[in-house]
């Protein structure tokens, strides 16, 4: 089964890096809940373009299963402006950290690569 990468994007201005860190730091605790519930990795976003993050989920199920219309309304009121979602299947991940290549999670063997 397919991994979903969920992008998650704020129309607001860029932040310093302190009240990135500060606001990411913040609500790190929520996503570290999430690891049994098929999130595998949320990255925080701070650019020219916007704020929000990227999520890795084990499937498209678990990610819809967050992000639900409650949800957004929910990230809308916090942030004043709603979030646009753009959503992800993704069948291969090369991960340099662990010196891996996975197809649909499952680490391909080092002969394959």
């Amino acid at each position: 089964m397919a991994q979903c990468i969920v992008v998650v994007q704020f129309d607001l201005p860029k932040r310093s890096v302190e009240q990135a860190i500060t606001g990411a730091t913040g609500s790190a605790p929520i996503y570290r809940g999430l690891a049994g519930k098929g999130l595998i990795r949320k990255d925080y976003l701070n650019g020219d373009t916007g704020t929000g993050g990227v999520y890795l989920w084990q499937s498209r199920e678990a990610a819809e299963a967050w992000f639900t219309p409650a949800r957004l309304d929910e990230l809308t009121q916090r942030f004043g402006v709603r979030p646009r979602l753009t959503w992800y299947d993704t069948h291969v991940t090369v991960d340099n950290l662990r010196g891996e290549t996975r197809v649909d999670g499952t680490p391909l063997p080092a002969a394959a690569e």
